[in-house]
C-alpha cells in the first residue's frame, strides 16, 4: 500500500488496534477511527470484560485525540444481540459449543462494518488483528504466538483486497514498545480475555438469564449404564471432566451430547478421539484442497494433516491422526502452509 489511502480503522480501545492506527498515521494515510458500540455494559473490574463496552469506546476516543484523527461510534448493539448473542444461546441449547468471537468477526466486523467502510468512500478497512493479507491471500502473521487467522476465515474472497492488517509484520512486544514510545494512553492496558459479554467466565449465569429453565436428563456411560443426572445440556461441552457430579472410579469425560434425547454421554479419555467430521456453513478463500492441507479444530489447537472432500454443501474431513474433543459448533479452519484456505462450522463427528 504505497499511495496515500483513506482508511477506516476499527478501534476496540485496546493497544493492538491503537498501534495499528498509529502505524498508518505515521505512513501518511488519511485515517479515521471507528468503534462499534455493542451494548456491552461498562466495567472497571479486572475480573470483567475489558473490551467492547462503554469504557472501551472512551479509550478509543482518547487514542484518536492523541493521534489527531476523527473518531466515529456506530451502534451495532441490536446486531450484536441478534447475530452473536442469540446465536450463542441457541447453539448451547442444542448441545453445541459455538465460538462467538468468530461469529462477531464474520457477522459484524467483516460484513456490517466493512459494508459501512465501502459505502462511505474508504479505500480500506484496517484492524488490529495479527494476520496478513498478501497477493490476494489471507496468511499467518510474523508473530505466530498471536496468530488470529482462525477468527478471520469468514472474510469473503472478494473482500480480501479491501482489508488491511498493519500488525502483520511485527510482534506483540513491538506493539507494546510502539505504544509506550509514542505515549498512547492504552500502552499498558491489559490484554482482553475471554468473551467480552460474559464477565468472569460465568457461562452458567449468562445462559440462565437468557433461556427457559433447561431440562435435566440422564448422564449415560458409553456402555449404556445410567450414572446420574445432568442439569441441562447447555451447561456442558465435549471433553468436559469437572462438574459432572458422578463417581465411577476412573476419570470420565463428556464424549457426546444428544439434544434429541437430552442425554449426556460420558466415557474415557480415549473415547474423545476422532478422525472424521462434516463441515457446514463453509467459506472458501481458495479452491485448492490438495497437497499439504492442515486444519485447526479450535483456536488453541495445533494444525493437523487431513484430507477434504466436498459432499454437496458440506465438506467431509478425515484427519491422518486422531484428534481429541472434536466439538460440534466450533469452527474448523484449513491451511496450506501459511495460507488460509477457508473454514466452516463443525456439524457432525463421524468417528
Amino acid at each position: 500500500m504505497m499511495k496515500k489511502s483513506r482508511i477506516l480503522v476499527a478501534m476496540s480501545g485496546g493497544v493492538d488496534s491503537s498501534v495499528a492506527a498509529l502505524l498508518l498515521k505515521q505512513k501518511g494515510h488519511d485515517i479515521t477511527g471507528v468503534t462499534m458500540c455493542l451494548g456491552i455494559p461498562d466495567s472497571r473490574d479486572d475480573s470483567k470484560a475489558r473490551c467492547c463496552g462503554a469504557d472501551a469506546i472512551q479509550d478509543a476516543k482518547k487514542v484518536c485525540v492523541k493521534l489527531d484523527m476523527a473518531h466515529h461510534v456506530l451502534d451495532f448493539a441490536e446486531d450484536m444481540q441478534k447475530e452473536v448473542i442469540d446465536n450463542m444461546v441457541s447453539e448451547y441449547s442444542q448441545g453445541r459449543t459455538p465460538n462467538p468471537c468468530v461469529r462477531c468477526n464474520n457477522s459484524l466486523k467483516f460484513r456490517k462494518l466493512l459494508d459501512y467502510a465501502k459505502k462511505t468512500g474508504f479505500d480500506f478497512l484496517a484492524t488490529g488483528h495479527y494476520a496478513k493479507r498478501e497477493h490476494g491471500c489471507l496468511k499467518k502473521p510474523l508473530d505466530r504466538k498471536k496468530d488470529q487467522t482462525y477468527f478471520l476465515y469468514g472474510i469473503k474472497k472478494e473482500d480480501l483486497d479491501f482489508v488491511f492488517f498493519p500488525l502483520s509484520d511485527i510482534t506483540k512486544d513491538d506493539v507494546r514498545q510502539e505504544a509506550q514510545k509514542n505515549g498512547l494512553p492504552v500502552a499498558d492496558k491489559p490484554q482482553s480475555q475471554d468473551i467480552c459479554f460474559i464477565p468472569g467466565r460465568n457461562y452458567k449465569a449468562f445462559l440462565d438469564a437468557r433461556m427457559a429453565p433447561p431440562a435435566p436428563g440422564p448422564i449415560v456411560h458409553r456402555n449404556g449404564d445410567i450414572l446420574g443426572e445432568h442439569k441441562g445440556i447447555c451447561f456442558y461441552t465435549i471433553g468436559q471432566r469437572e462438574g459432572l457430579g458422578i463417581g465411577f472410579g476412573t476419570p470420565l469425560y463428556v464424549v457426546s451430547i444428544d439434544a434429541r434425547t437430552n442425554c449426556l454421554v460420558v466415557g474415557s479419555k480415549e473415547d474423545l478421539l476422532g478422525k472424521e467430521l462434516l463441515v457446514k456453513d463453509i467459506n472458501l478463500l481458495h479452491d485448492d484442497f490438495s497437497d499439504g492441507l492442515t486444519a485447526k479444530i479450535r483456536y488453541a489447537h495445533q494444525p493437523a494433516s487431513c484430507v477434504v472432500a466436498r459432499q454437496g454443501d458440506t465438506l467431509r474431513v478425515v484427519f491422518k491422526e486422531f484428534q481429541e474433543s472434536i466439538t460440534p459448533g466450533q469452527s474448523i479452519v484449513f491451511y496450506q502452509g501459511d495460507v488460509v484456505l477457508g473454514g466452516g462450522l463443525i456439524d457432525k463427528v463421524m468417528g
